[in-house]
């Protein structure tokens, strides 16, 4: 039974998760959206949800803490002159997790994490943040194209 155990494992051991975490909090700071399975998306979550609340205290004792957790400056600084002004009045809920596909190597489940103030999708009001996510995963990574399709330079030469 797993009586009030905390977290995912996702079979690393707790050194290799931590810094796993870490890289990915580095990440989103730095990019405001990033890709990754659901599973540690999920978790990456509530770790982004703590250092934002964290960052929003503004004192020198939480850039620190911030800092210690992170080991990047610049993540830092980021986080507390462009982040937390954005969630000033915001009580929580500072990421926001949407399901974009299967991969395809492993069929594992993709999804992104993005920071919610961020969101081009939240402001326009038209589209839902799902289709601006898949359409914005799609400008980063576009699909490979499908086997027997024949691409201009090949239909010409046939």
């Amino acid at each position: 039974m797993r009586h009030r155990v905390a977290g995912r494992k996702l079979s690393r051991h707790s050194q290799h998760r931590e810094w796993m975490f870490r890289n990915m909090l580095v990440s989103l700071l730095a990019h405001e959206r990033i890709r990754t399975t659901l599973p540690k998306a999920k978790e990456l979550r509530g770790w982004a949800d703590k250092l934002i609340s964290l960052a929003k205290k503004g004192d020198l004792a939480a850039r620190r803490m911030a800092f210690d957790l992170l080991r990047d400056r610049e993540a830092v600084k980021k986080l507390f002159e462009e982040v937390v002004p954005h969630f000033k009045d915001r009580m929580g809920g500072y990421t926001r997790v949407l399901k974009v596909g299967t991969r395809l190597g492993d069929a594992a489940p993709v999804s992104l994490v993005e920071l919610t103030a961020f969101t081009p999708a939240v402001k326009e009001g038209k589209k839902s943040a799902v289709k601006k996510a898949k359409e914005a995963l799609q400008r980063v990574a576009p699909k490979k194209k499908e086997r027997g399709e024949k691409t201009p330079a090949t239909a010409a030469s046939s």
